[in-house]
This record gives structure tokens, sequence and C-alpha cells, in this order.
């Protein structure tokens, strides 16, 4: 493996890839400001990038395929990394013969827009769609995935699911009506009701007592901790044992990221969780490797994962936190953005330039540690939650 070199390591832009049931599949990996082979060497040839999001496949938009030298490829395994192609690159012959060698060594390779007459370049797997170009056609008989990507409303979303595509990523969860909670959201204010308790080192009978109150959050909880997550040889059979392993500083951490679980066993996971999930992970870890405390450590993670309580509940912010006894400093972060944390936050949120990471007083093997840390472990509470 090539170590990972901070002097020339690339910023990397990373973006989920989910199917229609809502489940994550793939990476959209983009090296900054663009794909070449030294760029790809530095990422892939660097230690856990692979490792760190598996099961999860890598897909990376290239201009030419010109860039995958036999040096480079050494650290693509095909069945990991997928390739996007501009259909316009494509029509030209040197770069479809080049496009054909791929395929025949495994590659998946999806071809992005169309090319000039309409016509399709020969034996593509599947096809992508940058949706800010309008709605897409419906997609040729291809045996798939096909990748609707900057789908950024709900609406559009739902148009490129009528027209074939079925991995999609962008925004739209962050715009999506999120599903009922019974009739009158009980579970959930329940939870925000546990978090308060917590939060002012309630006794763990008084918590007990509430976690009994609901089935469904009961359950989620038990299975959580019994999960392979937590690696405990002794099956968990009831609260007060599961407060014990778990202890109050995990057992809040996971009731936070509860809040964004399905409500229904038999409905699909809520994106916001593994979001929520990200950014939590890649504060606290920001936090970390700035030398934060433990408790600042927390505070991060709790910041991150309540940044998306107003799009979960469409209220305010103001509203949900008000009564958990939050530092004034996390309040800040939250409400208004402001602060060490709320500054965190806004990158984290965003696609941050260097610019922008060096004001905050951050490097870019730093940031990139974090990201990798954040989305390994968003990945893990995807499929435990």
């Amino acid at each position: 493996m090539v170590a990972l070199n901070a002097a020339r390591f690339p910023l990397v832009e990373l973006d989920f890839v989910a199917n229609a049931q809502n489940e994550w599949v793939a990476l959209i990996v983009r090296p900054q400001p663009a794909s070449n082979d030294e760029s790809l060497l530095a990422l892939f040839g660097a230690p856990d990038l692979l490792a760190a999001i598996a099961p999860l496949d890598c897909i990376v938009p290239l201009d030419s395929t010109a860039v995958l030298t036999f040096s480079l490829c050494e650290f693509l395994p095909p069945d990991r990394v997928m390739f996007t192609l501009p259909a316009r690159v494509l029509a030209n012959a040197d770069e479809a013969a080049r496009a054909a060698s791929l395929a025949d060594a495994g590659y998946r390779l999806l071809v992005d827009g169309v090319a000039a007459g309409g016509k399709m370049p020969t034996r593509p797997r599947g096809v992508a769609h940058d949706s800010t170009d309008g709605v897409p056609a419906p997609v040729a008989a291809l045996f798939g995935p096909h990748l609707a990507y900057n789908v950024h409303s709900v609406e559009r979303f739902a148009e490129c699911e009528s027209a074939g595509f079925d991995w999609f990523s962008g925004d739209y969860p962050l715009l999506a009506r999120q599903p009922e909670d019974g009739h009158d959201g009980t579970s959930r204010r329940r939870l925000l009701a546990l978090l308060a308790l917590l939060s002012r080192d309630a006794d763990t009978r008084e918590i007990e007592h509430m976690l009994k109150q609901d089935p469904a959050l009961s359950f989620h909880l038990l299975k959580l901790v019994n999960s392979a997550a937590f690696k405990i040889s002794t099956e968990i059979t009831s609260f007060a044992q599961a407060i014990t392993v778990l202890g109050r500083r995990q057992l809040q951490r996971w009731l936070q990221l509860l809040l964004y679980a399905r409500q229904r066993a038999d409905g699909p996971p809520n994106l916001l969780l593994p979001l929520a999930a990200l950014r939590g992970a890649q504060l606290e870890e920001l936090c970390r490797l700035g030398g934060g405390e433990r408790d600042e450590q927390d505070l991060a993670f709790m910041c991150g994962a309540f940044s998306l309580l107003d799009r979960l509940f469409d209220t305010p912010m103001g509203d949900i936190v008000g009564s958990l006894r939050l530092p004034q400093h996390v309040l800040d972060g939250l409400l208004r953005r402001e602060g060490p944390l709320g500054e965190r936050l806004r990158l984290v949120e965003g696609k941050p330039d260097q610019a922008q990471l060096a004001q905050a007083g951050i490097g870019v093997d730093t940031w990139w540690r974090s990201q990798l840390h954040a989305w390994h472990w968003a990945i893990q509470v995807m499929r435990h939650v």
C-alpha cells in the first residue's frame, strides 16, 4: 500500500448513493479539483479506504479513460470500483476501445449523458444522469445499475425513479416529508424526554421505567445492544442490563440516533439516520484530532447528530432542543452555526474547499481522516439500526 502523504493527498468529495429502498449501496468519490492518475493513486493507494466503506462500492466519475494507467488499476479492484464516463468522450474511437478493455477486465461502466446523434456507446453497464439537466429520458434496456445524481428535490427523485433509475444521490432526503411516527409522534417525543433525563443524570430506574412504556423503542435498543456492533458475548435481555452494558454516555449517543430510526418494523430506513450519524462522527473525530477531551468530543457528536432534528420534526430547532439543557456553545452551533462547533458543522454540511478548511485551521489530511472515520461509522450504524 501507498502511505498517506499529506503534502499530495487530494481534497475528496464523498456523496452517498442509495437505492429506492433507502439503503446506501455506494459512494461517489470525487478527488478535487479533478480525478487524475496522481490523485486517484494517492486516494486508493492509501490504506483503509475500501476496507472502511465496505460493503459499499466506489463510483469514480472520469473525464477520460486515459487516467487509468496499469499501475493505478492495481489499486482499483473491479468488484468494488465502477466508473462514470461522459457519452461525448466515448464517441471517440480510442476512448471507446479503452472502455471496452475495462469492461473486459470486469469494471462496471456507467455512461453519463447521450452522445451526439443520440447513439449509446457500446457495452455500457448502465447509465448516469445529472438531474440538474432536467427530467431524464427513460433508461435503455441495459443491465444497470442506473444512477441519477444531483437529485435535489423529492419531485425529481420521483421522476428519475419513474424513468427507470434505481440508484440516487443528492439532497433529496433533506427535503422529503418524514414518515409518520404512529399517530402523534409519541415515540420521538419519548426519546427526547429520555435524553432530557440523561442530561440531568436521572436515576436508572426512572430511565428504565420510561423505556418500558415504548415497545418499539425498547425493541430497537435491545436489538442494537445485541448487534455485532458491540461484540457482546452475553445476550442482553433487560433494560437495566442494557443501561449497565452501554453506560450512560453510550446510551445517550444511541438514543440520539434512534430518533431517526424507522418507526415501523416494515417501513423503509430513514435516510436522515446515516446522515446524522455521519455529521456526528465527523465532528467528534475533528474534535479528537484537534486534542479535545472526551466530554468535548461527546458534545461535538451531539451537535452533529442533532443538526437534522428540525428536518425530522419539521419544527424550528429552538423548539426542539430547548428542554435538553445543552451548553451554550452547542446551542450556538445548532441554532446559528456560530462558534467553533458551528463553523465545523457548516463545513461538515457542505463541500469545503482548501481555503475554507485552512481558515478553520484544518489540514486536508486531517479532514480526510475525519471523513473516513465518519463514513465507516455511519455505514455500520445504518446496517445495525
